[in-house]
């Protein structure tokens, strides 16, 4: 077997060779290295990238937090393109939340600039001897001292940053304390509001003694066929937003908009779990939001949608840090049954700073809500403080004592639920709602049963974009949230809530083939998409061929998603996950009641019977759950059954 970086250039015009930066922090060794084009078609960009390039190089079986495990940027050939939802960036790791592959996706303009500045790929490998952070500038590359950085906030950092380079021409994604101390849940953060939330990356960057990474501004990439570009994709924009009634809300109220709209239906997860509804929500709403605290919206590199909130609470939270966005609005609102906008905004504020994932972190402290409320936890256990749900001001004692890994309550937390009831005993394992180790996000499978299948089955656990959402198909004939998904299979219409199904299976898969090919195209899931979003499935396309001249096909973009996800399961059917492992926790299985006196409900029957479905779509085993031979070899990946000797 051989990878393939080029051996010498590749006729291919569609895609053009992947530059890749390298870079041993260990021995400080940096060099270039080049995927050739072929190849790069089969993982261009992102997750897809991401996993080639740490199947090839790296033994699954390594300690997420050693030197031997790998922290991997990566964008994508269509990155840096002006366009709304191109600016995305993937952080491919193993994960030390998990122990499984896994992945971790942010926005805002480090992206563009990574492209802009000539690379598809940053790989780093070792641990830096001191603290170091990196720095890009077109084909340079330094390791720089950040020792007077370390231990310092994101904000703080990147001020330092300004000063040791003398200039505030660079884009950059920084660790906080928490990722320096290596908290499971770190996150990454970029302009101190734009997280890498999800996996521990912010741990791995740590582990490696490497503070952040920089990277110079740079011009925008111009667009293969720009007259094409513009007639059939950017020229009508504000049109197409306007006509969009979601992206309209997005555009006021951002991703917090969804607070609104899932409480009116009776499923915004609330009291740990425990209900689909919280008393006063609407105090914690996006359009209450909008019209009490919010200074002005941001967007990301090119992008029209604008959906990124700033908030501004003399006190409580500081613009420089954003504004909360829906998971946060829910984890540290209606998890820990707070009304207190004014803690929701401090708590997401102290999260950006310390740089910790705002999911896994209320989801957290409300499962520790419930077991202080059921005597699991004393205040002996606590450090005094009162866990009560509705308590949000003991956000800020808490999360400091995470990020710090504390003694006591604060070491506790900062090992994530799942872990940190394993300590306590089977009652609190009950009490955790979280799949592979990972705390779910606010969309409950009672409303959205397709979701069942994918916290359940997703590699790295519990991820709500990595399908499109049941209500697409309750939509009528002529609505693209049902025409564009059947473009990529053909299904059958629901009319109500609380369906889990064979046609829900074949949903959940074909659409979670096309959210793993966005993100490995790194695009943003609220401007590209199968269903609510801004451009659809042929607009890809035509971006695809516009933008880099780049003659493609839907089907060919479902299969490269199909092969990042089945990656992902080799690495970890290496590490022993299988079938046993795609399981959901016993809050999933509650009734939640409507305001009409509807029950809403999925059964242990019905996920084991869906879910065996699901397998047998995705060609996997229905008893392992692990990809088929024939699988295996239809994706052109045998060289990883090869590599992994499986």
């Amino acid at each position: 077997m051989e990878c393939a970086f080029a051996r010498g250039k590749v006729e291919d015009k569609m895609i053009k060779d992947a530059r890749i930066l390298y870079i041993d922090l260990k021995e400080r060794v940096i060099e270039t290295r080049t995927l050739e084009a072929e190849t790069y078609r089969k993982y261009p960009g992102g997750s897809a990238l991401g996993m080639y390039l740490m199947l090839w190089e790296m033994d699954p079986g390594v300690d997420p937090l050693s030197p031997e495990n790998m922290l991997i940027f990566s964008v994508s050939p269509l990155t840096g393109i002006p366009i709304s939802g191109q600016s995305r960036m993937c952080v491919t790791t193993k994960s030390p939340l998990t122990g499984t592959a896994g992945d971790s996706q942010v926005g805002g303009f480090i992206p563009a600039a990574v492209k802009g500045n000539g690379w598809d790929s940053i790989v780093i490998k070792g641990k830096a001897e001191t603290p170091a952070y990196l720095y890009i500038e077109k084909d340079k590359a330094e390791i720089r001292d950040a020792s007077k950085m370390w231990g310092m906030l994101t904000g703080e950092a990147e001020e330092a940053i300004a000063e040791d380079l003398g200039h505030r021409k660079f884009e950059s994604s920084i660790i906080g304390p928490a990722g320096e101390n290596q908290i499971p849940y770190a996150a990454i953060m970029h302009r101190r509001s734009r997280a890498n939330g999800r996996n521990g990356v912010g741990a791995v960057m740590g582990s490696k003694n490497l503070k952040a990474l920089v990277v110079k501004k740079a011009p925008p990439v111009l667009p293969e066929d720009p007259d094409n570009m513009k007639k059939y994709l950017t020229l009508n924009v504000k049109e197409k937003m306007a006509a969009n009634d979601t992206i309209v809300d997005t555009a006021v109220n951002g991703s917090a908009g969804c607070v609104d709209g899932h409480a009116a239906e009776g499923f915004l997860p609330s009291y740990n779990w425990e209900k689909g509804l919280m008393d006063d929500w609407i105090k914690t709403a996006g359009t209450t939001i909008t019209n009490t605290v919010l200074k002005k919206r941001e967007t990301c590199f090119g992008c029209a949608i604008r959906c990124k909130g700033v908030v501004d609470i003399p006190g409580k939270a500081d613009p420089e840090y954003g504004g909360p966005e829906y998971e946060t609005c829910a984890t540290f609102g209606s998890y820990c049954g707070n009304t207190d906008l004014g803690d929701i905004c401090h708590a997401n504020q102290l999260c950006n700073m310390f740089g910790l994932d705002t999911i896994t972190c209320g989801a957290t402290i409300a499962w520790a809500m419930e077991c202080f409320e059921k005597g699991i936890l004393t205040e002996k256990d606590t450090d005094g403080l009162e866990l009560k749900f509705g308590n949000g001001a003991v956000f800020d004692a808490l999360i400091k004592k995470i990020a710090r890994r504390e003694k006591g309550v604060g070491e506790l937390l900062a090992k994530g639920s799942a872990a940190a009831a394993k300590e306590l005993g089977p009652e609190a394992e009950e009490l955790v709602v979280a799949c592979k180790g990972q705390e779910w996000p606010a969309h409950m499978v009672q409303f959205k049963p397709n979701l069942a299948l994918n916290y359940a089955a997703n590699p790295f656990g519990a991820d709500h974009q990595s399908s499109e959402h049941d209500p697409a198909l309750m939509a009528p004939d002529d609505d693209q949230n049902w025409i564009w998904p059947n473009m990529l299979d053909h299904f059958e219409k629901c009319d109500r809530y609380g369906v889990l199904d064979d046609n829900k299976a074949r949903f959940a898969y074909a659409t979670q083939k096309f959210y793993a090919m966005m993100d490995s195209l790194c695009l943003c899931q609220f401007a590209w998409g199968p269903a609510w979003q801004l451009y659809g499935p042929q607009d890809l396309v035509n971006f695809c061929k516009y933008g880099i001249g780049w003659e493609t096909s839907i089907a060919e973009l479902q299969e490269i998603g199909e092969r990042r996800i089945n990656m992902m399961r080799l690495f970890n059917q290496k590490l022993g996950f299988s079938r046993k492992d795609d399981t959901l926790p016993k809050k999933a299985f509650l009734p939640v009641e409507l305001e009409d006196g509807e029950v809403a409900q999925i059964t242990p029957e019905q996920f084991e019977h869906t879910l065996t479905t699901y397998y047998e779509y995705a060609g996997w085993d229905a008893e392992t759950g692990n990809p088929t031979q024939e699988t295996i070899e239809r994706l052109g990946l045998g060289w990883v059954r090869e590599k992994l000797c499986l």
